[in-house]
């Protein structure tokens, strides 16, 4: 006698998960357990809405006994490919809190607030459209340009020749709830990026320039240097306007103070220009306090920050970077270029090919252009989505099409999304 069974299947627009009608018999418990097993997968290929991926709140997931390698302290080893669920979460939760300081940020030229902060510290989370992330705000930074400018700007509008603005904040978490989630008390550090016209002039000066408290001879190999822009947004300061360093030095000194004796993590995050500054931030942090707790750097769409030395630096620090990257975005892509050593050689060819290369660095290395690609790399592409029609490159380098790509991503290594639809019908019919 054979047993009928249907299966009713709900779209995957949700966490929806097919279900079981049967009748009450021994296989339905075996076909309700084998659906259960599958839930595990079902991240993988529950199809992702592109409306939904920024503003939807990543779903609560307790990290109390495993936070440390959620914040990298084993560089995500294992978590990346495929994409660890957990880490996707805190992943978009980060990227949320750069999306809280661009909508925060005063982007109208002829407001008299321009490149301020809209809302009070107290309420910066809740305006922005983020509320209820057990975390408050508790400084505003500010980053100012090191460019002179010359006199005739002063008849210039005003918007152009802003020095000083707005480029994120600092928040604590205090929620007891949340700290209990997170087994630690976090405290984020998110910058924005660029907005403002010398900003931009900033990103403009692509020279590595070695440290400013660095006195070793700059060369490539010898100090750690970086991009003359962006050091020069950290480090400047104008009348009693003090510098983004000083600001981040401070702020994280007084918290040192008030919660030292707690598990503590700083995580410094960023999109495009706030990348960098949130790389360049976590490194004189670990700098200035010898013995500060876990500091990791989430960073979105960052273009390259500094050299093989600061590459280094960093490693032996302890700070964590996780760079995520769309393959289709230039600005991940740029400013000098790359040029590593292959240490693995497998024939003449790779012989020759190393000699050269060895010799274009050698001749190059003074002039300032050759960059280091930093810390582990989450790589995602615009073409893996189809929800991504319009693929140009100001789309590609969109903080919500980062965080888009972070809801959907399955490595092209793994290929489970391919078969995970396959996987279940086979399963149910087993």
């Amino acid at each position: 006698m054979s047993l009928s069974i249907k299966t009713v299947r709900q779209p995957c627009t949700s966490n929806a998960t097919p279900k079981i009608v049967c009748p009450p018999t021994k296989c339905n418990k075996i076909l309700n357990m084998k659906v259960q097993a599958l839930k595990k997968f079902e991240h993988l290929f529950v199809d992702s809405n592109i409306n939904n991926s920024l503003y939807r709140a990543p779903t609560p997931v307790k990290l109390r006994e495993r936070w440390m390698d959620y914040q990298g302290i084993k560089n995500w080893e294992g978590l990346l490919d495929p994409l660890d669920h957990n880490l996707r979460s805190e992943i978009i939760r980060y990227g949320h809190f750069v999306e809280a300081a661009y909508r925060s940020f005063d982007f109208d030229p002829s407001s008299s607030s321009y490149a301020m902060c809209r809302y009070p510290k107290r309420r910066l989370l809740d305006e922005s459209g983020f509320p209820e992330t057990g975390y408050r705000v508790t400084k505003n930074l500010v980053a100012t340009s090191g460019i002179q400018l010359p006199g005739w700007i002063q008849k210039a509008p005003s918007w152009m020749a802003m020095q000083a603005s707005w480029i994120g904040y600092t928040a604590v978490c205090h929620d007891s709830r949340e700290i209990s989630r997170l087994g630690r008390r976090d405290v984020v550090i998110a910058f924005r990026g660029t907005a403002t016209c010398l900003e931009w002039l900033e990103n403009l000066r692509a020279t590595l320039t070695p440290l400013s408290d660095d006195n070793s001879k700059p060369s490539e190999f010898s100090c750690p240097m970086v991009e003359s822009g962006f050091l020069s947004l950290y480090t400047s300061s104008i009348r009693n306007r003090p510098s983004l360093k000083r600001q981040v030095r401070e702020e994280v000194s007084r918290i040192l103070k008030l919660y030292g004796n707690e598990p503590i993590s700083f995580t410094f995050t960023g999109h495009s220009l706030g990348a960098s500054l949130a790389t360049l931030a976590a490194y004189d942090i670990k700098e200035t306090f010898k013995n500060s707790p876990l500091v990791s750097v989430i960073s979105f769409a960052g273009p390259r920050v500094g050299n093989r030395s600061f590459r280094s630096h960093l490693d032996r620090q302890g700070t964590k970077v996780l760079r995520i990257v769309n393959s289709d975005d230039l600005i991940t892509k740029i400013p000098g270029f790359v040029i590593d050593n292959n240490d693995q050689m497998t024939n003449d060819c790779d012989h020759h090919m190393a000699q050269i290369s060895t010799w274009i660095r050698k001749l190059v290395e003074d002039t300032q252009w050759v960059y280091a690609d930093i810390g582990c790399e989450l790589r995602l592409s615009s073409r893996s989505s189809p929800d991504l029609n319009d693929i140009n490159i100001a789309t590609c380098h969109e903080l919500k099409t980062y965080l888009h790509l972070v809801n959907g991503f399955v490595s092209s290594n793994c290929p489970i999304k391919a078969t995970a639809r396959k996987m279940i019908n086979e399963t149910l019919l087993s």
